[in-house]
């Protein structure tokens, strides 16, 4: 089975023009995961969508896909 980094790396690569420039680094937090993704600079727009509609079906996606009742963020950073 995947881990949650895993799937969303997936999810990205899936969206963007740049595959091989998505990255996700994971990190717990007192039961809290933290994921960081970074993508190209020209997909940002990809994974964000208008109104941040892409960015909020991939979180949905994430955490109903999370094992248990751990909390899990997803931070897109630069």
């Amino acid at each position: 089975m995947a881990t949650s980094g895993e799937m969303l790396e997936q999810l990205v690569r899936s969206v963007v023009e740049h595959p091989d420039s998505v990255s996700v680094r994971e990190s717990d937090d007192n039961g809290t995961l933290l994921l960081e993704l970074s993508v190209h600079d020209e997909d940002y727009g990809r994974v964000i969508g208008r109104e941040g509609r892409t960015a909020h079906a991939l979180r949905t996606v994430v955490k109903a896909a999370a094992h248990g009742d751990r909390r899990v963020f997803i931070d897109i950073v630069d």
